[in-house]
């Protein structure tokens, strides 16, 4: 078990502190990549849907803004998994 907690401490230093509202921007893009939607198609969606707290950004901040949210997605993942 201990693998699984120093997973989990890692994942919340590298996910950081968000808002409820933040959380829920997270997870719409995060259904829209499920979907298999491309990045900037899935930041579009989740800016629609949550225009407070929509991303704005630059061809430089996207293939970081791909790999958070790439881990992010993973990382639902994973949690899914445990928790079955």
């Amino acid at each position: 078990m201990e693998l699984v907690e120093e997973y989990l401490a890692r994942a919340a230093e590298i996910i950081g502190k968000r808002t409820p509202g933040e959380e829920r921007y997270d997870r719409e893009l995060i259904r829209w990549l499920e979907k298999g939607k491309p990045i900037r198609k899935a930041i579009a969606k989740a800016n629609d849907k949550h225009p407070r707290e929509a991303l704005q950004i630059d061809d430089a901040s996207l293939p970081d803004v791909q790999n958070h949210y790439e881990y992010l997605l993973e990382h639902e993942r994973i949690m899914r998994r445990l928790k079955t």
